[in-house]
């Protein structure tokens, strides 16, 4: 495939829309009649190429409440409740607290890095090229495909579909591939399907939970007292539940950028804000809830032995017999809204992290994804999981630094002025950002988040009095240190 007639870093000058032409033309496969009758079926084959302002037409700005709302309206929110009284000795009124307030801050980044998609047409890793660089974001976008492949969601749902069929572990990866096979047609079909179908899967899911609430609200009423809470264990617990949404920074305008510029920003926010706070909050405090009074219910707290949610859930359903059972396998399905968005971002990854392959449609990267998940989530668990979690628990802090970068660098440098972002280079790596900045204040920051980590392979020694802190470092020093490194910067390379 010759790129000796396009070449986006040579001829920054074109627009975005005569540079979409130019690529559709060049990619792979581009005369192919299998690919013409996908593009004829409205199936997406944008990646990181951005979005010119006459394509940014749609209006329905509720759409990334649903996308949201859906990917985290599932067993995934209840399972991380759940960790609050389980992992850190909390009582309910403890993990609902820091449910509610840690949630209600930390979705702020996500959000309001949401309203930069109609403004700018751009992914949300390529639009960190503008303050990581052209080379630095690839290291952003490795720890983001990292990050999309993790299995622990087929996990989950693995512990569920064992509720159902106990002895038959064929059973259980037959579900897993039907999952992911859900989830790969979704991503695979683009940015439309994917938005009908996370607008109406969270309905039933909605049902199982009203369900469980319903046969188990009796038991709800009157938890069991709880020893006082720790500050240690409070600050770990708040640490968890900050990784579990900060993640979606580096992702979120991938679900905004065909709307159209003129949208009011507080409109974006507002429903992205949204999106992701009723269904977390709602779920982790349900789960939490479950999981305290499981102690006082023996058929629960037998289901939920060794921290098994599909057990809890199986028992807690149960008394509806057969009706349960399909309310279990709602709640399995339900994870395919958050493993068809994950599909859908990590495409978008990879092409950043391999700039070439834009010139490959973007969903061939569904499919690698999904290629890679499935054999790793049947037989992962039992060789792979802890040592992968372990890791996954490190590489989660990149979030908040990712999300100090990119805030202060529109917020600081570029004074909050979408206008100052020059589109013509964004594949540009002689005019973007050296990315030396960026890259320097995450790594000073690292001598203030290793110090402050609490996991299981490794407690700092300031973790060891504070409990896990280094998120809430992670933001503050690379901030900090990120001002005036990129003052520096510029010095060698203007603003574009």
């Amino acid at each position: 495939m010759s790129q000796e007639k396009f070449d986006p870093v040579a001829d920054s000058e074109r627009d975005a829309g005569s540079l979409v032409g130019d690529l559709h033309n060049h990619q792979l496969f581009a005369k192919t009649r299998w690919r013409q009758q996908l593009l004829r079926w409205g199936v997406e084959e944008r990646g990181i190429v951005p979005v010119a302002p006459e394509d940014r037409t749609d209006r329905h700005y509720s759409k990334v409440f649903f996308v949201f709302f859906s990917a985290n309206f599932n067993i995934l929110s209840f399972s991380a409740g759940t960790l609050g009284p389980i992992a850190y000795g909390l009582g309910l009124r403890d993990t609902c607290l820091v449910i509610l307030f840690i949630n209600l801050l930390t979705n702020i980044p996500p959000a309001y890095l949401a309203t930069f998609g109609p403004r700018l047409g751009l992914r949300q890793m390529c639009q960190a090229r503008y303050s990581f660089g052209y080379f630095g974001v690839i290291i952003m976008s490795i720890l983001d495909i990292i990050k999309c492949i993790e299995w622990k969601p087929y996990l989950d749902v693995r512990r569920l579909l064992s509720q159902l069929v106990p002895r038959t572990n064929r059973f259980k990866s037959v579900g897993i591939v039907i999952i992911a096979i859900i989830s790969l047609f979704v991503s695979f079909c683009g940015y439309k399907v994917l938005v009908w179908y996370e607008r109406l899967m969270w309905i039933p899911v909605l049902v199982a939970y009203v369900v469980a609430a319903g046969l188990g609200g009796t038991h709800l009423i009157n938890p069991p007292p709880a020893e006082p809470a720790t500050a240690a264990a409070i600050l770990s617990f708040a640490s968890v539940i900050a990784g579990f949404v900060i993640s979606y920074a580096p992702i979120s305008s991938d679900y905004t950028l065909y709307y159209t510029p003129d949208v009011p920003a507080w409109k974006v926010f507002t429903y992205t804000y949204l999106g992701l706070n009723v269904p977390i909050i709602l779920l982790q405090c349900l789960g939490a809830s479950f999981t305290v009074a499981a102690s006082a219910v023996p058929a629960w707290n037998d289901g939920y032995n060794n921290g098994n949610v599909g057990g809890l859930l199986e028992a807690i359903l149960s008394p509806v017999g057969n009706f349960g059972k399909f309310l279990t396998v709602m709640l399995a399905l339900s994870a395919t809204g958050n493993i068809a968005i994950t599909l859908y971002s990590f495409c978008m990854s990879f092409q950043v992290f391999i700039p070439q392959a834009m010139y490959v449609p973007r969903y061939f990267f569904s499919v690698l994804a999904i290629a890679i998940i499935i054999p790793l989530s049947i037989v992962g668990q039992h060789k792979f999981y802890d040592a992968l979690s372990n890791f996954l628990g490190l590489i989660g802090y990149w979030s908040s630094a990712f999300c100090a970068v990119v805030i202060v660098e529109h917020l600081v440098i570029r004074r909050g002025n979408f206008a100052l972002y020059d589109l013509r280079y964004w594949n540009d790596y002689r005019r973007l950002p050296l990315g030396l900045a960026a890259i320097g204040a995450c790594l000073l920051a690292c001598g203030l988040i290793v110090p402050s980590m609490d996991q299981v392979w490794f407690i700092g020694p300031f973790a060891k009095t504070t409990g896990d802190i280094g998120f809430e470092l992670a933001f503050v020093a690379t901030a900090l240190f990120y001002v005036p490194l990129r003052l520096v910067e510029l010095r060698f390379r203007r603003l574009v």
